[in-house]
């Protein structure tokens, strides 16, 4: 049995190492899948974060086809604000947008994870609200100038120079930095009991 990670990220690399902590010599790859991430017409936004994990599992599994009894994990995180779904910004305009439209705000980051051997999927919803403090726009020009937003969920990282800019946080930390812990640990163990 081998464990993958469909990501790239860094941050998911290290949450990872992190859930399986507590497991006898627990190791992963890393695959990158590239999936379609256009949303559907008629999806919710957790429709959308959840079908996404799931697909990045499933072509995580097929990038993992050559591995011996593969376990794919993928995991996908959003921002929204007002049911208005924040994905990663397009530009540095697109940043400075999002970041306009958070200040001050209360918004919601949801972080799908999912987890496939191509018999078995599970999957979990995790869901967090973030407040954040006013923001001038001089703190989002240099915020965007630092390049930190442009490859995140709603133009912020929490476990960097955008923490700085969050009031309140209630829910899981980890899943607004790209992947819940506990749920994680939920689904490795899961998928433990299949094998």
């Amino acid at each position: 049995m081998e464990w993958v990670l469909a990501s790239t990220s860094p941050r998911r690399k290290e949450l990872l190492a992190q859930a399986g902590f507590s497991q006898a010599d627990f190791s992963f790859q890393l695959v990158a899948p590239d999936i379609d991430e256009t949303p559907l017409l008629t999806e919710t936004a957790e429709q959308y974060v959840c079908r996404l994990a799931v697909e990045k599992a499933q072509a995580g599994l097929v990038l993992s086809a050559h591995m011996m009894a593969p376990k794919v994990l993928g995991s996908d995180t959003i921002v929204v604000l007002n049911n208005l779904i924040l994905g990663k910004p397009i530009d540095q305009d697109d940043a400075k947008r999002m970041l306009t439209l958070l200040s001050g705000q209360t918004h919601e980051v949801m972080t799908a994870v999912a987890l496939t051997d191509g018999e078995h999927t599970f999957s979990r919803l995790c869901r967090t609200q973030v407040s954040f403090c006013e923001l001038s726009p001089a703190d989002i020009d240099a915020y965007v100038a630092s390049g930190e937003p442009m490859d995140k969920a709603g133009a912020y990282g929490i476990q960097a120079l955008g923490g700085c800019f969050v009031q309140s946080i209630n829910g899981s930390y980890s899943a607004v930095v790209g992947l819940p812990l506990v749920e994680t640990r939920e689904l490795l163990a899961c998928m433990m009991q299949q094998t």
